[in-house]
């Protein structure tokens, strides 16, 4: 298929598996749980049998082979290692659950996540905050500002952070580059943030139950932080992997590719085999998060791909009527490129929204003009910012959502979640490209 203005009919598929999600948990609660993958089975078919009558059995096959092998397998067996390895961090004590403790926390997150990526980060603290708050009753919004800052946000200053920079690493950004021309927008938006989170907070806080005295600060399990590192590390060494490729099932796969596949399950046998039981038990772990998470999400790599294909040609495609964006000029708008790239971002695979936009504005990284660094600037901000404004906006967002719920959070659905997201981070974003990318 070709992405012309007539392909917008591929992406139904991936509206009604978006829209499915929004209204069955709200208008049919009981049947999304016992039926979420026939629902996420019926999209998915939906566009593999349109591709297959129209374009034949084979392009279909090779459609679903690059999105599942190539695509997702990746994807959710780094997401299966982080959960598994996260789930067996038991923190206890320290920190309590008062306003000035969770914004502690929350800061400390974000420091996480710079080291160990925004997933690691956000599986290890999820349990101790909400352990941490169990004698609350509303909860939505730590987990909403986890997400926003702890899942999203902390990773802007290493490829090690967040994929659509790890992405710009593989194109040739330098590593330190996010740190040194991110950090004062990432300092201008957590700090907006963290205090109005702590207002909020201390708000509520005011008709709660005072929190029980912290205990003693312990860690048990501490061992799964080093694989949680090594996750990472083996992420980033992707790159120097031999360039030699396997055949599977008559297809070609990248050596580069089947060796951290091995190791991110490597990593979650080891970690589900050594960690206590007790110690998961303390987490409340459980595995149905991740089976419901790698279900919904093997149906929106399957489905995205149509979209993925119409934003790919860039100014010569769907997105040549964007004038803000000023294609085809030698004057970019940074402020356009951090909204679309962000709105985009929040709603798609932010990875390769990230790549369409850098191939899109001619980035050269070696030699970056200073027009180009700005827009770089634009476009890694957008595509790590935004993600929190949706359940779908980066890996660990839906999985926090299903950890919170199966603690007992009632947390909101994805159109619910979006308008909260929303009104506590589009003005800090409106701030931030107003300081920085006008």
């Amino acid at each position: 298929m070709q992405p012309t203005a007539a392909s917008w009919v591929w992406a139904i598929p991936f509206a009604g598996l978006l829209a499915s999600m929004a209204a069955f948990p709200i208008v049919a609660p009981r049947f999304w749980h016992r039926r979420l993958g026939v629902v996420a089975l019926f999209w998915s078919l939906s566009l593999i049998v349109a591709v297959a009558l129209v374009s034949g059995i084979q392009p279909a096959l090779a459609a679903i082979w690059h999105a599942m092998v190539i695509e997702y397998l990746p994807f959710v067996t780094l997401l299966l290692a982080l959960y598994t390895a996260g789930g067996g961090v038991l923190l206890r004590g320290g920190l309590a659950g008062t306003p000035r403790g969770n914004t502690a926390m929350l800061g400390a997150g974000m420091a996480m996540g710079a080291v160990m990526g925004t997933t690691g980060a956000s599986m290890v603290l999820i349990h101790p905050l909400l352990r941490a708050n169990a004698h609350r009753r509303r909860k939505v919004h730590l987990v909403l500002f986890l997400i926003v800052l702890v899942a999203n946000a902390s990773g802007a200053l290493t490829p090690l952070g967040n994929p659509p920079l790890y992405i710009g690493f593989l194109h040739g950004v330098p590593f330190f580059w996010p740190a040194r021309h991110l950090v004062l927008p990432l300092l201008l938006l957590s700090s907006v943030l963290l205090t109005g989170f702590f207002l909020l907070d201390r708000y509520f806080a005011a008709s709660e139950p005072p929190p029980p005295a912290p205990e003693r600060f312990r860690i048990r399990g501490a061992w799964n932080l080093a694989l949680i590192v090594l996750v990472g590390i083996s992420v980033l060494g992707q790159p120097l992997l031999p360039s030699a490729s396997v055949t599977l099932f008559g297809q070609a796969l990248g050596v580069a590719q089947v060796i951290p596949i091995a190791l991110f399950l490597a990593v979650t046998v080891v970690s589900a085999a050594l960690t206590p039981r007790a110690v998961r038990q303390a987490n409340d772990f459980a595995w149905e998060p991740m089976i419901e998470v790698a279900t919904l999400f093997a149906a929106i790599f399957v489905t995205i791909g149509p979209v993925i294909a119409i934003l790919q040609p860039g100014p010569h495609g769907a997105l040549a009527s964007v004038p803000w964006l000023g294609l085809g000029t030698n004057e970019p708008w940074p402020f356009g490129y951090f909204w679309l790239t962000g709105m985009l971002s929040a709603f798609l695979d932010n990875a390769p929204t990230y790549l369409v936009f850098f191939e899109m504005a001619g980035i050269r990284a070696p030699a970056m003009t200073t027009s180009q660094t700005a827009t770089l600037m634009a476009i890694s901000a957008g595509a790590v910012f935004f993600g929190g404004l949706t359940y779908i906006g980066n890996a660990p967002n839906m999985m926090l959502r299903t950890i919170a719920a199966h603690r007992g959070v009632r947390m909101p659905g994805f159109f619910g979640f979006t308008l909260l997201a929303s009104a506590a981070l589009l003005p800090v974003l409106l701030l931030v490209s107003l300081v920085f990318f006008r």
